[in-house]
């Protein structure tokens, strides 16, 4: 930086300043600043011209004015004069004037524009530096249009300084955070990954930080960056604190960097080169050589450094998962710090241990510090440590110790935080069902949570226990009396009476032969909690009352004389009402044949993804290390704890490749196959009742170079690629789902085939619903399996895009009725606009996005006769349906309709915009779309056209 010479004291700025400061009253201090807002006013527009000291004086007033939160509505002008200046002093304060009151709309960005331009073309390192500066601390999309090239074109020049190229570099960082869209991507990305072999470590760090950004949106333009930043951590981590004298800290080599370029790596797999691999596992034995080496210096700042490379060195043998031998020294590591003095130390060992917990290599090892958790659990003071506590002690929960983890997390539940007890909860609840090897453990451990903490149990745990119960013989004798015993105690929580009102009207007849559980004793019992509980509960009672006269027909009598009483049959709400005399009549009138018939026990019901599995992830949010944990576990088995399988057969073609991918999921014992055209072999798709949210993280397509064995199964894979299958053309059935999720796709005299579907981004998943019309049995419906006549069987499809794709997958059925085969072919409504998710847009971002895709290519125009009655609130809802946002008050004509979106597909998002141009009279329409791929514009403007 240029020495500031004398003068530039500005004396008058610190006479100003001081006057503020001695103000005894708000009042003063305004009356002090308004003569001296009209002084600068006064000398701005007087005759007499101002030389640059005087400029950059007052300039420097009115932004110190501002920042004692006054209004500035002058005095932007002399500060874009102040640029042209050649004194640094005098642009530095323009520069900074600018940075801080002129927004992106003002009428002065082209001057400041043109001033950053001439700038950054002076070729004066310290006037681009303050350019740089200028664009990135402004950050607008104006100055990304503006300077998008230029700043890319000065960070990779051969000729540009060091100093600048750090300011290049987190400028575009910068210009790349808040507009991405408008950074080209070319030649100079692939410059920019040989700065990291730079001589001077400032810029290496600037890069890095860029590289790091710009490889998490476009990880395969980047892969070269692997091998350089492995190259410079090695030598960074291998040379002595005098070597790297100007970048060591603390006695700790350049710690940003190697912080930065192990993060780096982070964003690619393991390297496939045997050497540059071996290179990147000798640079992390030596960091975490060098932790145990004893410190060099006493103060924080070198703990905290050499802390911060081996945490981000333990994430990166997290991520790569792939070396034991470091997964389990990152491990004893770890164990270290749990019992470390410094409260941060312990948090950040417990937080990356938990992501240790779900590597198949290190779990064992996590383990072995079971006892030192638990400790921390019961003995820390700070509640987010021992949350990550609990975190991980759900983490490294298996069945060998389940029953110890269990307890314990029972055990600090009763003095725990309010904040983490409702989650406690939930993990508490679904380690018991998952890691249950006897049930009756199960039950007393939900048991003994709804009467610690009742208040934090929800819906889903209570609900999930009675699932279970019902759905296994063996432990419904146990849990009825269990839940008797739990109801004898004088206070007992509301979800308690819920869970035993439901067992004991199901299965207290399995306890009833016991004289101190007889069928009077559990009916009192369970009534003289009534009046305590809530409506819901109430009217839960009152089911099982009812369920109580066809298990005891001995109790009928008293039964009825509650459901007669005129707290009953007169209450004030109208559901308890409504049961207390539905339940009375139909206690009356029915014969035992019909009362058993209607009262009969429930059901089991379908294997299903637990509910508190799925409220946890709700709650923690997706891709937490619980998540991973989950998956995990889940890999081997269910919820329940088997390892039983269940699928349903279906086969796809795709008539133009793969850019779907479709998974099965029923509930029927079957076979998932899902073929494509052109492929030979079949793939097996086998999905456990557990899963993430769209079905896709626990489904595995696999390949199976076999074909089926049975024989049917063999001629309909003939059947599947044989080109004349006749298909539903997609104008037919699949062109009514383009702006709706929901419906009948496919109607014959014999099977009705119903759709309900929801997507998210690039995935979706498809509920299809075969309903049997006829009276008849379906035999081999789809391979061996039955539909009953009037039955319907659910199906769930998993669907993800790959890319941008024209023909929808086509679903094939297959069954035997009246003793010939029926083949049906419909194609299902999978549409590329299903993969939309909608973008508000401002009108002046609208049109600034639809003139930069002016190229023909990405432009697509129809004009068609209306089909339908052209109504303004039906065009709108079509137009919602298909999958953009509806943006108002953005076309200058009122009757035109715009619509913004973005299609996720997982290789690439296509941004989309449309215009659509009703002209009643003639009942026309006009149609524009401009996506920034020509093939997606063709396609969205042809399904969309078909709807209006």
């Amino acid at each position: 930086m240029p020495a500031v010479s004398k003068g530039d004291g500005m004396r008058g700025l610190a006479v100003f300043i001081s006057d503020i400061r001695n103000c005894k009253s708000k009042e003063a201090e305004i009356k002090r600043i308004n003569k001296e807002l009209a002084n600068i006013r006064s000398k701005f527009k007087g005759d007499k011209a101002l030389d640059g000291y005087s400029k950059k004086k007052y300039v420097c007033k009115l932004l110190f004015i501002f920042l004692l939160g006054h209004d500035i509505d002058f005095g932007h002008m002399e500060a874009v004069n102040l640029l042209s200046s050649n004194k640094y002093t005098e642009k530095q304060i323009g520069y900074l004037f600018i940075s801080v009151l002129v927004n992106s709309n003002s009428d002065l960005i082209r001057l400041i524009n043109n001033a950053i331009k001439n700038d950054l073309s002076s070729r004066n390192p310290t006037f681009m530096n303050l350019a740089l500066h200028c664009i990135a601390n402004v950050g607008s999309r104006e100055m990304a249009e503006a300077f998008a090239a230029d700043v890319p074109r000065i960070l990779v020049a051969g000729d540009t300084m060091d100093s600048v190229k750090q300011s290049a570099a987190l400028c575009l960082l910068r210009l790349n955070r808040t507009s991405p869209d408008l950074i080209p991507m070319g030649e100079w990305t692939s410059r920019v990954v040989h700065l990291l072999n730079d001589q001077h470590l400032g810029v290496v760090t600037a890069a890095t930080s860029l590289i790091i950004t710009l490889a998490q949106k476009n990880p395969d333009d980047f892969k070269t960056s692997v091998s350089l930043a492995v190259a410079r951590l090695s030598r960074i981590v291998t040379s002595a604190s005098t070597d790297l004298q100007d970048y060591t800290y603390y006695f700790v080599a350049a710690p940003w960097l190697s912080v930065k370029l192990l993060r780096l790596l982070q964003c690619y797999p393991p390297p496939e080169d045997a050497a540059i691999r071996g290179r990147l596992t000798e640079c992390l034995e030596t960091i975490l050589n060098k932790a145990q080496e004893p410190p060099k210096s006493k103060k924080v700042q070198h703990s905290n450094a050499k802390n911060a490379v081996l945490f981000e060195a333990i994430s990166l043998i997290i991520h790569h998962d792939s070396e034991p031998t470091l997964l389990v020294r990152a491990c004893n590591q770890l164990g270290q710090f749990l019992q470390h003095r410094e409260t941060n130390l312990r948090y950040l060992a417990l937080e990356s241990m938990c992501t240790l917990a779900s590597s198949e290599f290190s779990h064992e090892a996590v383990k072995t510090h079971i006892e030192t958790v638990i400790n921390a659990l019961k003995t820390e003071r700070d509640v987010s440590v021992r949350q990550r506590a609990v975190d991980l002690l759900y983490a490294m929960c298996d069945r060998s110790n389940a029953k110890q983890i269990v307890a314990e997390m029972l055990s600090y539940l009763e003095t725990a935080d309010y904040s983490i007890r409702e989650e406690i909860v939930l993990k508490v609840a679904i380690l018991a069902e998952k890691y249950a090897v006897e049930y009756t453990w199960y039950v007393d451990t939900i048991l003994n949570l709804i009467r610690i903490a009742g208040d934090y149990v929800s819906e889903e745990v209570w609900y999930r226990v009675i699932q279970i119960v019902i759905n296994r013989d063996d432990v419904q004798g146990y849990a009825a009396k269990t839940v008797f015993e739990a109801l004898q105690a004088p206070a007992c929580h509301e979800n308690l009476v819920k869970v035993g009102g439901y067992i004991l009207g199901e299965f207290g007849n399995l306890i009833a032969g016991d004289p101190r559980s007889s069928p009077l004793i559990q009916f009192n019992l369970l009534h003289s909690k009534f009046h305590l509980c809530s409506v819901p509960t109430r009217a839960l009672l009152l089911s099982a009352y009812v369920k109580f006269i066809n298990l005891f027909p001995e109790v009928k009598g008293t039964i009825q004389e509650v459901l007669r009483s005129d707290s009953q049959l007169r209450n004030a709400d109208v559901e308890l009402q409504q049961r207390a005399v539905e339940y009375l009549r139909l206690s009356c009138i029915a014969s035992t044949d019909i009362l058993a018939t209607v009262l009969e026990e429930m059901p089991p019901f379908p294997e299903r993804e637990s509910s508190i599995l799925a409220k946890l992830k709700k709650k923690k949010g997706s891709g937490t290390v619980s998540d991973v944990e989950d998956t995990r576990k889940e890999r081997n088995t269910n919820v329940n704890g088997s390892t039983d399988h269940t699928t349903f057969s279906l086969y796809f073609y795709y008539p133009t490749g793969g850019n779907l991918h479709c998974y099965s999921r029923t509930h029927s014992n079957a076979i998932a196959d899902i073929c494509k055209l052109g492929v030979s072999s079949v793939f097996q798709v086998t999905s456990s009742p557990s899963s993430d949210l769209l079905g896709l993280g626990n489904s595995s397509a696999v390949n199976s170079g076999s074909p089926p064995a049975a024989s049917n199964a063999a001629s309909l894979l003939v059947d599947v690629f044989s080109e004349s299958l006749p298909v539903a053309p997609l104008a037919l059935s699949a062109f009514r789902f383009v702006c709706k999720n929901n419906g009948v796709l496919y109607e014959n005299q014999l099977l009705q085939i119903g759709l309900k579907s929801e997507f998210r981004q690039n995935l979706g998943r498809m509920y299809v619903f075969y309903g049997n019309k006829t009276s008849t049995q379906f035999l081999n419906f789809s391979a061996s399996v039955v539909l009953d006549g009037g039955a319907q069987l659910q199906q769930i499809l998993n669907i993800e895009c790959l890319s941008d794709f024209v023909e929808a997958p086509v679903l094939n059925i297959n069954f035997r009725y009246g003793g010939s085969v029926q083949n049906i072919a419909v194609r299902l409504p999978v549409t590329l606009n299903k993969f939309f998710q909608p973008t508000e847009m401002m009108s002046q971002d609208f049109f600034q996005r639809w003139k930069q895709l002016s190229d023909p290519q990405q432009e697509v125009q129809k004009i068609f006769k209306a089909k339908h009655s052209m109504d303004t609130e039906i065009t709108k809802a079509k137009i919602i349906g298909f999958g953009t946002a509806l943006l108002d008050g953005v076309d200058p004509n009122p009757s035109n309709f715009v619509g913004a979106g973005v299609i996720h597909t997982k290789t690439i998002q296509v941004g989309c915009l449309l215009r659509l141009e009703p002209n009643t009279q003639a009942q026309m329409y006009r149609l524009t779309l401009r996506t920034s791929r020509g093939s997606v514009s063709q396609r969205l403007c042809d399904l969309l056209s078909e709807q209006f």
